[in-house]
């Protein structure tokens, strides 16, 4: 294997180990975020489409090179079968095997190199999405909170309100116990009136009776005192 397809092949076996270090499920996408934010990917990334552009050229070009590769080899061996040598035939199909190789090894590498990326893009995207997820359910619970303080306190003013009102009520109903008791006590005395002078009528009228006896008696004897001196004439 020559040095570039010893190159491609040591870039494909680093591309299969970093996809399978981003998949390990212990490692989140929180934590390769902020691996992502340190200061040496951060120098890295400065240049990364750079990066990125250059190496799928690189790549782009070795697997056109396998292709071509690949196709003239087959052509050689059906073009010329039939007046090759078993030792020419036999190199034949070793530079066949290795253009094949070599055209595996390019096109995993740049299959991976894209997957890679997009990986990467997608655990940046995941590691925002649950930061901004996290963000809004710590804002969500906070409006919660302060929505359920907001009825409390409304609550609470309500049930001020209420008692005010409550002692307002009781104070009308002891205004208004206390005109009873004033109204009741005038009511009393009014009786206490009219029983005076119920009993002082009845008084009178007993005397009155008494006299109106005592008038008829006298009436009564003076009646038989001119009747029996009538006789006596």
């Amino acid at each position: 294997m020559t040095l570039q397809w010893t190159l491609v092949a040591t870039f494909l076996y680093a591309e299969i180990a970093v996809v399978l270090l981003l998949l390990l499920p212990f490692i989140s996408a929180t934590r390769w975020r902020s691996i992502f934010k340190s200061r040496f990917f951060n120098a890295v990334t400065a240049y990364a489409n750079y990066y990125f552009m250059v190496f799928m050229l690189i790549l782009v070009i070795l697997f056109a090179d396998a292709i071509r590769d690949v196709r003239n080899y087959s052509q050689a061996l059906h073009v010329d079968e039939n007046k090759m040598t078993p030792n020419t035939e036999t190199s034949l199909h070793m530079k066949l095997f290795r253009a094949q190789r070599n055209l595996y090894i390019a096109g995993f590498a740049l299959f991976l190199f894209l997957v890679l990326r997009r990986l990467v893009v997608l655990i940046n995207r995941q590691a925002t999405l649950l930061a901004e997820c996290s963000a809004s359910k710590k804002q969500a619970e906070s409006a919660s909170a302060a929505a359920k303080r907001f009825m409390e306190d409304q609550e609470n003013k309500t049930n001020e309100a209420g008692d005010v009102r409550s002692t307002k009520e009781i104070e009308e109903a002891k205004a208004e116990i206390a005109k009873l008791k004033d109204k009741l006590k005038v009511s009393l005395t009014d009786l206490d009136a009219m029983k005076q002078q119920s009993e002082s009528t009845s008084r009178e009228y007993d005397r009155l009776l008494k006299e109106h006896s005592k008038l008829q008696e006298q009436i009564g004897d003076k009646e038989g005192k001119s009747s029996a001196s009538k006789k006596d004439e």
